[in-house]
């Protein structure tokens, strides 16, 4: 195996000048969740491998020939964020979109990887994913496991890379476990009574509620969750209210609540219906919440992260075993029920400067290409189970 991860990685390097021509396409033009048909059209033509299968209405399964056994699927996102950009490169976008979370990277290696493989040939079949809505719910890679297309070909794991800015740069995560939390969004409408700002004892203030409720979420992150495992409850978007003088009659609240552990979830979101609804009597109001369910816990395969750390320091990076964020990812869908999933964490460092994904100016170096497309190959090789020599 040692041989045929130096014979992928030199062919990768021949393919590296188009598949960095692609990710400045792809950047470019972006697409948004659900209308990611161009996108997925331009990805499919650079694999060269026919158009493959749609699935999730916009994406595309694209078999690629191997050896025997169960096929090892590697998926990319399709969709950008709607971000209006501000890195001034000459291939920034040309519209309101924005690829600020590295699509656009892991697009241009997944093509890399792929094209290398058909050339060097591979022990087992790969699937490569083109999955769409990542960004949104409901989520693509739902979709996809529903389809039925990784059954069909007898997927037994799916690799995801995904370029991260807050590990340093030549250090790849490849952790066992919860790597990426559960998401639930929520909306609280707080109902009370309005009427002139000048004479609030006749009134029953949603926004006075409201407020409070903002502040009274934070206990159920740091009370009734074990602060080893962690919460987050973050409040988004706030509306109420048309002038300074007039009290409205509502005023509404939108959220997400995000765990660590599977267990917590159901807990979590009881003691979320608790709080909103008693502090809503506690002002005399009365609350109506919605809780939307997003994306499970990102749980990776043990052994697919042991494998994988193997590789990756063959490769020369320095591994991460302990990474976690409490940000999430459908990629979720693919951890469990039928096929082992492991999600790369790939090391940018402060990227010009900008430390968060989904920023106006997030831009990763054209490197990272090469780097996302080594941490897909010791996936794959991880799933064959085979150890380094």
């Amino acid at each position: 195996m040692s041989d045929l991860w130096t014979r992928w990685t030199q062919a990768i390097a021949g393919e590296l000048p188009a598949a960095v021509e692609l990710r400045h396409a792809v950047h470019a033009d972006p697409r948004g969740s659900g209308d990611e048909e161009d996108t997925a059209r331009l990805v499919a033509g650079a694999l060269g491998a026919g158009n493959g299968i749609r699935v999730a209405k916009t994406g595309r399964a694209i078999p690629l020939p191997g050896g025997t056994g169960p096929a090892v699927a590697l998926r990319a996102e399709l969709d950008a964020l709607p971000v209006l950009e501000g890195t001034g490169v000459p291939w920034a976008s040309g519209n309101e979109l924005m690829h600020a979370c590295g699509h656009d990277v892991h697009l241009a290696a997944l093509v890399a990887v792929c094209r290398a493989a058909v050339r060097v040939g591979v022990p087992r079949p790969i699937l490569a994913l083109l999955q769409p809505r990542e960004e949104t719910s409901p989520p693509g890679a739902l979709d996809v496991v529903e389809s039925g297309v990784l059954a069909e070909h007898r997927v037994d794991a799916v690799i995801g890379a995904h370029v991260q800015p807050r590990i340093a740069h030549g250090v790849v995560s490849a952790a066992p476990g919860p790597v990426n939390a559960s998401t639930d969004e929520f909306e609280v409408i707080m109902r009370g009574q309005g009427g002139h700002a000048g004479y609030p004892h006749l009134l029953r203030d949603p926004i006075l509620a409201l407020s409070q409720l903002v502040v009274s979420l934070q206990q159920l992150a740091s009370r009734r969750i074990d602060p080893v495992f962690g919460a987050v409850c973050s409040i988004g978007r706030i509306q109420g209210g048309t002038a300074a003088n007039v009290v409205p009659n509502s005023a509404s609240a939108f959220g997400s609540l995000r765990l660590m552990r599977t267990k917590d979830r159901e807990r979590a979101l009881e003691t979320l219906a608790d709080i909103v609804h008693g502090t809503a009597r506690s002002h005399g109001c009365t609350a109506e919440l919605e809780i939307s369910p997003c994306e499970p816990v990102l749980d990776n395969d043990p052994a697919l992260a042991a494998g994988a750390q193997q590789w990756l320091r063959h490769a020369g990076f320095v591994v991460d075993e302990g990474f976690r964020s409490f940000g999430a990812d459908d990629f979720a869908h693919y951890c469990g029920g039928g096929t082992r999933g492991l999600m790369l964490f790939v090391g940018l460092g402060d990227t010009a400067g900008v430390p968060s994904l989904h920023d106006d100016r997030f831009l990763p170096r054209d490197e990272a290409v090469t780097q996302v497309a080594h941490a897909l190959v010791a996936g794959y090789l991880a799933a064959l189970d085979a150890p380094v020599p």
